[in-house]
């Protein structure tokens, strides 16, 4: 594994998808979508926003990424601002654990 994976942050107008990517082997090691079961358990069927669905997402991402022994990534907004959503979902990683 590389010393530093990826979290690429991808988003759609009504979901947001994160995954860390080993980019010398080329393999995704941990993802989140709006569209998990833990995301969406954690939710609800609450009334909700965008960002704090990206919040969520966040947050389980960096829970998955611990739980495999992973601390350290470099950051890719994918061209997108960080602004909003993005910045929502890059925050809740670092509250997780995630340094980047």
């Amino acid at each position: 594994m590389s010393a530093r994976p990826r979290l690429s942050v991808f988003r759609s107008v009504k979901h947001m998808y994160a995954q860390l990517i080993d980019d010398t082997k080329g393999i995704t090691l941990v993802s989140a979508s709006t569209l998990s079961e833990d995301v969406q358990k954690e939710l609800g069927n609450g009334d909700h926003t965008r960002t704090d669905e990206s919040k969520v997402v966040g947050a389980v991402l960096a829970r998955r990424a611990l739980e495999k022994g992973i601390k350290k990534v470099s950051f890719d907004r994918g061209g997108y601002l960080y602004h909003g959503r993005v910045r929502a979902l890059a925050d809740a990683a670092r509250k997780g654990g995630l340094e980047f």
